[in-house]
């Protein structure tokens, strides 16, 4: 009985090492862009996109899961396979995507840092250099194993967006209601949030830093299974927090006919009518989601531009040994921070641009994914079913689809 126990024991912190950049990946995801998007679906349109989100849900699921399993049959990121099988030039263009989605989000991001302790009465010109400086020393000078453990554990203060919603008393039958109903605004601005959702659910950089966590991780093709664990549990758990922060906007600020701009405004505005705790809860889940993306997004940047180029990657490398990946990540560091520190710089409108533009880019990086992980020999014998292909395409042409109609409709207004 007790070597059955123990051997559970083991086999439990076995998989608990496994698991990490899944759930890192799509957290992530709900930085200050990610909760201003969501914040802003609820307090404009209620409930009405809940059902999106739900079907975006299972598409997460399935992309995430190729690209661990890209990850884990390879060895390689997804730049190294793009440029083996396309070539420079398609690389460098798909690099060039990667970078104008990360650069804007790496800027919502620090605006998010900054807005969220100026909830507390904390200027930016303190915070903005002491979190920078904190996240600089965290992966140039930590190995992966550190840095996986303090990004796990900022994945705990998603658990505010959950107790807020709950705060706020909605009526649970109307919100399950409608998330099987389906709802479509043939309208610009409705669109453009609806593409906003999806680009900030399944993004650009996700597919880069997953891909290239797992290498850096070393996990190897037997040990796959609980990572599909740890990709299946971070899609979802991404997305259930994603729901609570609609669905805490939509019951309080949709209700009372209050619109936002910004997660910091919907923190705001929940004060007065949700009380203090939701809105501490709500301004301590802006920065520690938005340090998290800090951190992780630039990180996606440089594992990805490294490997596109053939230049040596990884955390647990010391500076000298892969100066372009340290340097690429000092540097949007540097950057990100610069442009948030420059006086009267107002990033709301670019937080939500970012979103929307990740949505629109997401179909090419996805594409190119789709391909790589239907080649034989590339994959072998763990090329694609035919469910994964219907859903990874499906996700593929909606979004295409969801574009094309945001360009026409205007013609027809």
């Amino acid at each position: 009985m007790k070597k059955a126990l123990s051997s559970r024991y083991k086999k439990l912190l076995f998989i608990m090492t496994i698991i990490g950049p899944g759930l890192i990946t799509v957290n992530a995801g709900n930085d200050a862009g990610g909760i201003t998007t969501y914040a802003s679906v609820g307090a404009s349109y209620g409930y009405k996109m809940l059902w999106g989100l739900l079907l975006i849900t299972f598409s997460l699921a399935v992309i995430q899961e190729m690209n661990a399993r890209m990850a884990v049959v390879t060895g390689k990121g997804l730049s190294d396979l793009i440029r083996e099988k396309f070539g420079v030039k398609l690389t460098f263009f798909a690099m060039t995507i990667l970078l104008i989605a990360n650069m804007g989000v790496v800027f919502g991001d620090f605006a998010g840092i900054a807005a969220s302790l100026e909830l507390f009465n904390v200027s930016k010109y303190i915070s903005i250099p002491v979190v920078s400086i904190m996240i600089w020393f965290l992966v140039t000078k930590g190995s992966y194993k550190k840095v996986e453990n303090i990004f796990l554990l900022f994945t705990f203060v998603f658990f505010t967006y959950i107790i807020s919603a709950i705060l706020t008393k909605p009526d649970w039958g109307h919100v399950m209601q409608s998330m099987v109903t389906p709802t479509i605004e043939l309208n610009t601005g409705f669109l453009l949030t609806f593409i906003g959702m999806i680009g900030t659910t399944i993004t650009p950089y996700m597919q880069f830093y997953l891909q290239s966590s797992i290498v850096d991780k070393k996990i190897s093709i037997s040990d796959y299974k609980y990572e599909k664990l740890d990709v299946y549990l971070g899609a979802f758990w991404g997305n259930a927090v994603a729901f609570f922060i609609i669905v805490c906007t939509a019951v309080t600020l949709y209700k009372a006919g209050i619109t936002i701009t910004s997660a910091e405004e919907a923190a705001i505005s929940l004060k007065p009518l949700a009380g203090e705790a939701a809105f501490i809860l709500f301004g301590a889940g802006l920065f520690g989601a938005s340090v998290l993306a800090t951190a992780v997004i630039p990180l996606s940047t440089s594992y990805a531009i490294c490997e596109a180029f053939g230049w040596e990657s990884g955390v647990d490398n010391d500076y000298k040994d892969a100066p372009a990946f340290f340097g690429i990540y000092t540097g949007i560091i540097i950057l990100g921070a610069l442009f948030i520190l420059i006086p009267g710089v107002s990033l709301i409108k670019i937080i939500l641009v970012s979103q929307q533009i990740a949505g629109l880019l997401s179909p090419i990086i996805l594409t190119f994914m789709i391909i790589l992980i239907n080649d034989k020999r590339i994959m072998g014998k763990y090329v694609n079913n035919k469910t994964q292909n219907i859903v990874s395409w499906a996700t593929v042409i909606f979004i295409i689809t969801l574009s094309i109609i945001l360009v026409v409709s205007p013609l027809f207004s």
